[in-house]
């Protein structure tokens, strides 16, 4: 049995150069980015959901019943939509995720768990064939796995700087931009718990110099005034002077001059700032928009697929339709399109339109047209019956 009876080496481990900058430069190690603390900030939480709903929304398709089967119900602590939007929304947020698959005696997958990041640290082997892991997981009977190999970890990345091994965080290019908005969240809060809220001024003219106890004490008796009189008119004799104020735009402006940040951070996830509430662009159409969100969630989508293809030994693809159209009408469109064009027969078209789901499979088959009736001159049955009966 020397298959089983391997001496496994500890393996080398994977650091990246930024892990080196920061050791040797602590001041700099601000550029991290938490992902809890990230999800705090609006634009990429949205960011962050919709892109990890629409990509859940979407049909995991193997051409194997085993990988189909894990893929429908990955696991035994939640539902599968749950879990695949918790793996997309960790690898849009760290850049990679992990799931641990529990396989029986044969190699058959029973069920997945979810994996921290933290709880996953990758080392590479010796002879550089392949990955290793340590793994902590949180049950106590279970406890710490070395050296588990890299078959029994689904592990799905994007961009990397060695060669795939793991993935780099999108929030990384945001450290700049998510400080500037926290800095310009806390000098906004400081100006608006500064700024003086008053309706107007009373002046008093005449009056010499009052005491604060006299201004305050005219203040509360012209407000008792302002309340008794039910909206009409303020009336003040001669010695006083009633001046509203205006409301400035300087808090506004404030609260707006870091709008960019929302583009900022659209822009690095590969999307358009509408999705996030943003103006957007003005001259980009509803369904260029909608093309450039569907490319986008293709790029995450062959991250996704190629790492389930390798690992599960089958041809797996993300149906991404019934994500970016959830009614099916642009689906028909195309269909209705494709056979008004002479592409698709009649029958061909049905049976799509089943086969999305978009009709009834109970849906009766359509009985056979009957045939207009003619409306020509020349077609004496269409016209009235002529009265030959003469007087």
């Amino acid at each position: 049995m020397p298959l089983f009876n391997q001496k496994v080496s500890p393996g080398l481990s994977i650091t990246d150069d930024t892990d080196i900058l920061h050791f040797l430069n602590p001041d700099n190690s601000d550029k991290y980015v938490d992902a809890r603390t990230a999800l705090k900030n609006s634009d990429i939480y949205s960011i962050v959901f919709q892109l990890s709903a629409d990509l859940a929304n979407g049909k995991l398709k193997a051409d194997a019943p085993r990988a189909q089967g894990i893929l429908n119900n990955p696991t035994q602590t939640s539902n599968a939509h749950a879990f695949w939007q918790s793996m997309f929304a960790q690898l849009l947020l760290g850049g990679e995720c992990f799931a641990y698959r529990w396989r029986n005696q044969n190699g058959t997958d029973m069920t997945w768990e979810y994996l921290r990041p933290s709880q996953v640290t990758p080392f590479l082997l010796e002879d550089g064939s392949g990955l290793i892991y340590n793994i902590n997981f949180d049950e106590p009977e279970v406890g710490v796995m070395e050296a588990v190999p890299q078959s029994d970890l689904i592990h799905i990345r994007l961009l990397s700087q060695n060669g795939g091994k793991t993935g780099i965080s999108p929030l990384s290019a945001l450290a700049n931009e998510l400080q500037i908005k926290d800095k310009s969240n806390k000098l906004t809060l400081s100006a608006l718990g500064r700024s003086i809220i008053a309706p107007g001024i009373l002046s008093i003219k005449h009056g010499g110099l009052l005491s604060d106890e006299d201004k305050a004490s005219r203040s509360r008796k012209f407000m008792k005034q302002t309340s008794k009189s039910e909206n009409g008119p303020i009336v003040i004799d001669d010695l006083e002077e009633y001046t509203p104020l205006e409301v400035k735009s300087n808090v506004a402006q404030l609260l707006n001059q870091v709008s960019w940040t929302g583009a900022q951070i659209a822009k690095v996830y590969g999307v358009s700032d509408s999705i996030i509430n943003g103006q957007g662009d003005q001259q980009s159409s509803i369904q260029m928009m909608g093309n450039a969100y569907v490319k986008s969630l293709a790029r995450y989508a062959k991250a996704v697929t190629g790492e389930l293809n390798n690992k599960l030994n089958a041809n797996i693809n993300l149906d991404l339709r019934s994500a970016i159209d959830p009614l099916g009408d642009s689906y028909a469109a195309t269909i209705s399109n494709l056979r008004k064009n002479g592409t698709l027969a009649a029958n061909q078209a049905a049976w799509l339109l089943k086969e999305s789901n978009y009709f009834p499979e109970e849906m009766p088959e359509a009985s056979t047209p009957s045939v207009p009736i003619s409306t020509s001159k020349d077609d004496k049955s269409a016209e009235g019956g002529d009265n030959d009966d003469e007087d």
